[in-house]
């Protein structure tokens, strides 16, 4: 999960070395936290926030054939 997040977020970023993500999981859940540049940040929520939503959906998408739940959070 961590590494499909990560290619796809530093594919949208102008600033590759920006992008960090972490990950954290419990039972079936796993909860990943994304940060980006200042600057890529409005590149990767996109218009309306439809980027991120496809994001999350090929995360959900990915965690679904292992039988989780993703959870993607952008922070500050």
């Amino acid at each position: 999960m961590k590494d499909i997040a990560l290619y796809l977020l530093k594919s949208l970023a102008l600033n590759k070395e920006g992008v960090v993500v972490e990950m954290k999981e419990e039972q079936n859940n796993v909860y990943l936290t994304a940060r980006v540049a200042p600057e890529d940040k409005g590149k990767v929520i996109g218009k309306d926030g439809c980027i991120i939503k496809a994001v999350r959906t090929i995360l959900s998408a990915s965690a679904a054939k292992a039988n989780k739940k993703v959870s993607l959070k952008l922070e500050d």
